[in-house]
């Protein structure tokens, strides 16, 4: 057996030297090596061996496998190392040549309008508030002189999850909020900008979510001439200083008096066209006086203090800013619109 194994370690040896590839080596080491391997044939035989010859035998075995292992792995790494080298080769990377250029993201026209505006008001002494998107029936109706039977409910179809807990319809819950957290301080100015929930078809001019900013004062002998003259320096500070306003009588509980905000055509200026119907003008915003019940549920007296309030959409502002003639182009995902407003 002794005579055996040390010949199959020369043929091993010799027949690894013409090795041609690492299938080929793959092959020699099963041939040699595997359970059904030559060296595996030869060491079954110990079992008809003495005790005293059994050792011997073992050990020159597992020389020979060592032998053959080390013959293998060093042809092993040989081919590896010719692979790397080959796949460098094929694989050179001309460090000269220009990168890839990767294209550059934008702010979103939503949220570049609503910076704007915000940093309009900040430039006028207003803060900033917020308030919860699911809000209490109290604060998104009631604080607002909207009681459960109020008729002005029916302009709002509102998500409820409760009877008393709802997707907030307006941002002007914010407004109580803040009165009640001033405990009767004044003056306030404050503009209060989020997402608010309405029970709508989507179509051109209207969404379910829509971002909302309201705005509102309270201080000594606010006049109705103060929130006109606040709504004229927004606007020409958005759509340039030749624009103008004018305020329409209108209707919400929690203004009174209260007024619908033209500006003229931000596209022929007044003159009438496709886009203002002829008109001239263009719906922008709702505002008024702060109604005294609203003063008093947010803890002031009316008969110190008054304050005016508006509300608008970013949305609306966008649209108008930009001539877009789908709000749902804003919510699409589009990138071949979004793309338009990296170079704004």
């Amino acid at each position: 057996m002794k005579e055996r194994l040390e010949a199959l370690r020369e043929e091993a040896l010799q027949e690894l030297q013409t090795v041609s590839g690492p299938q080929h080596l793959n092959d020699l080491r099963v041939k040699y090596l595997g359970k059904k391997g030559a060296l595996t044939e030869i060491l079954r035989g110990m079992g008809g061996l003495s005790v005293e010859e059994r050792p011997v035998i073992g050990q020159i075995g597992n020389d020979v496998r060592g032998a053959i292992e080390a013959v293998i792995e060093e042809k092993q790494a040989h081919f590896q190392a010719a692979e790397t080298e080959n796949r460098l080769r094929a694989e050179t990377v001309d460090v000269t040549l220009p990168g890839r250029k990767l294209p550059a993201g934008a702010v979103h026209p939503l949220n570049k309008v609503q910076q704007e505006i915000e940093d309009i008001f900040i430039g006028m002494g207003y803060t900033i508030a917020e308030g919860p998107e699911v809000e209490t029936d109290y604060f998104n109706f009631e604080a607002l002189n909207l009681p459960k039977d109020h008729p002005a409910r029916d302009m709002q179809d509102s998500f409820y999850i409760t009877d008393e807990i709802l997707l907030r319809t307006q941002t002007s819950p914010v407004q109580v909020r803040t009165m009640k957290a001033m405990n009767g301080a004044a003056p306030i100015k404050v503009i209060c900008p989020g997402k608010v929930y309405r029970r709508d078809d989507d179509d051109a001019t209207h969404s379910f979510q829509f971002t909302q900013i309201e705005g509102f004062v309270i201080d000594r002998n606010i006049r109705m001439s103060d929130l006109k003259g606040t709504l004229l320096q927004f606007v020409q500070r958005m759509y340039g200083s030749q624009t103008r306003i004018r305020l329409r009588p209108s209707f919400f509980p929690f203004t009174e008096p209260s007024a619908e905000v033209d500006v003229s055509c931000v596209q022929c200026g007044g003159n009438g066209c496709r886009m203002c119907k002829g008109s001239g003008w263009l719906e922008i915003l709702g505002c008024g006086m702060v109604h005294p019940r609203v003063l008093e549920m947010g803890g002031y007296d009316p008969e110190e203090v008054s304050g005016f309030a508006f509300g608008m959409g970013v949305e609306r502002i966008a649209l108008l800013k930009y001539g877009i003639d789908d709000i749902r182009a804003l919510y699409t995902n589009d990138l071949r619109f979004l793309s338009q407003f990296a170079r704004m």
